[in-house]
């Protein structure tokens, strides 16, 4: 079989860092300030799928939306009492 040139990177160790500082700064968004670290982690998440670490970096960025969604939630109920 003639080997097939493969259009995915392959990952780095940089692209693996940036998708542990992504679900790092999902956390901080729920947990601190939803919308600054809301932002850091998708950006964080989507640059480390597109070096590499395709499925976690997607999840990173994903879950920081959702964890920034989550944070002004929960500051608005709170901000409500």
């Amino acid at each position: 079989m003639a080997d097939m040139p493969s259009t995915a990177r392959p990952r780095s160790n940089a692209a693996r860092i940036l998708t542990i500082v992504g679900f790092v700064f999902a956390v901080l968004a729920l947990l601190l300030s939803p919308i600054i670290f809301g932002v850091l982690g998708v950006i964080a998440g989507i640059v480390g799928a597109v070096l590499g670490d395709k499925p976690l970096g997607w999840y990173a960025a994903a879950a920081s939306v959702i964890a920034a969604i989550l944070g002004v939630v929960v500051f608005a109920a709170l901000m409500n009492n």
